[in-house]
């Protein structure tokens, strides 16, 4: 656990951080929610407030609720707390006002700061839960990056953001590699105490995995063009049959953000719409992509324990990466007590693990026993493959 002058500075630096994300926004940007996992930036702000004001200084003697309707219009998906708006009307929250939302936020880091004044004073519950909202807030960073690029994206404007985020990371010096694996008893899982993790990365267990290879480099730009110019996207043998359905009623026939305008391709960024760069890693895309593309190179993705066990010698942090793998429980897994389990546990069913980080990611995520999920067809977060055998 982090000493309180540590926890104080980490705290302030992300309740400041998540600010200056939405710092290039008009006023305009900030309640939009073009789809239902999209949310508006405004509402990310709120909660992540609400998540430290329900769990923690709600249950301080003294403490005033700043605005008593906020717990139903910020709570996310916490069953336990009570109710809540339904996520696809996140969007319908034209009020409180961009300016009311940000004097909440203001209002909660204030009292935050304030109680850790006293932080010999505060429970071992209370740091839990402390440090677990700091990394929530984290989370919630990533994705309003990608949250605000899939408003802007689909703006007919294709609106200029900010090119900070470096979404195109200049192409490793050397080619892919493939490391050979051998066959063995591998741990999985997080096993440092004194580092955070969520509860999902633990208990620490054996696997045996067969020999494999695995690619050291994400799959570029370039060789997924070259699936669509193969016809992959009209070819169905390589694609699962809930994948092609997938395919075939949304019409996909190209990553997300990507568009031909007069023979050429472009891909939409945060820097605005710029000319494809071949040789970047290639983001945007679902599991069912993903396993298309792998099968038309006559390869497979790892699962997330031959990632693991494989990523010290790999290049990763730029994508997500798609794994084979369902997100379910470690053997010897206990979800956290109280709300906080309903974090991660509750959506152990119809999900993929994703392993690595992104250039989304904060770097207090980015750890090789993380792991990511959604569901096979999301492709809004910087999701990319790597390719094994």
């Amino acid at each position: 656990m982090m000493t309180a002058r540590e926890f104080r500075k980490i705290f302030a630096e992300t309740r400041r951080r998540s600010e200056e994300i939405c710092a290039h926004l008009q006023t305009e940007d900030f309640g939009v929610q073009p789809v239902e996992h999209v949310s508006p930036p405004k509402w990310h702000l709120g909660h992540t407030s609400w998540f430290f004001e329900e769990l923690v200084l709600k249950k301080c003697p003294g403490y005033t609720v700043f605005d008593p309707r906020f717990g139903f219009i910020f709570n996310s998906y916490y069953e336990s707390v009570g109710e809540r708006v339904p996520r696809r009307e996140r969007g319908n929250l034209s009020r409180p006002t961009v300016a009311r939302v940000l004097a909440y936020r203001a209002a909660v880091t204030e009292a935050t700061l304030g109680l850790l004044e006293d932080w010999s004073g505060l429970s071992p519950a209370q740091k839990s839960i402390l440090e677990v909202g700091v990394h929530h807030e984290q989370q919630h960073q990533e994705l309003l990056w990608t949250d605000i690029k899939y408003i802007l994206g689909h703006n007919p404007l294709v609106p200029y953001y900010t090119e900070s985020l470096g979404e195109n990371p200049a192409p490793p010096s050397q080619g892919p590699k493939w490391v050979e694996v051998p066959a063995g008893i591998y741990e999985i899982g997080h096993a440092d105490p004194e580092r955070f993790c969520y509860d999902n990365e633990r208990a620490r267990h054996r696997v045996f995995l067969e020999d494999f290879t695995i690619s050291t480099q994400l799959v570029q730009n370039q060789d997924y063009l070259a699936f669509i110019q193969d016809g992959g996207y009209a070819d169905s043998l390589l694609w699962h049959a809930e994948g092609w359905q997938w395919r075939t009623q949304n019409e996909i026939d190209a990553p997300l953000y990507w568009q031909q305008i007069d023979g050429q391709w472009f891909q939409y960024t945060l820097g605005g719409l710029q000319k494809l760069q071949l040789d970047a890693p290639l983001s945007h895309i679902s599991f069912y992509e993903a396993a298309a593309f792998a099968r038309w190179k006559g390869m497979r993705l790892p699962t997330e324990f031959e990632w693991e066990a494989a990523q010290a010698k790999l290049d990763w942090g730029a994508r997500w990466e798609w794994t084979e793998s369902a997100y379910t429980p470690y053997p010897g897994f206990q979800k956290a007590p109280g709300a906080l389990g309903e974090y991660n546990a509750k959506f152990m069913v119809n999900q993929k693990v994703l392993r690595g980080a992104s250039v989304a990611t904060p770097a207090t995520h980015q750890r090789p026993t993380y792991r990511n999920y959604f569901h096979p067809p999301m492709r809004w977060q910087f999701t990319g493959i790597r390719l094994a055998n």
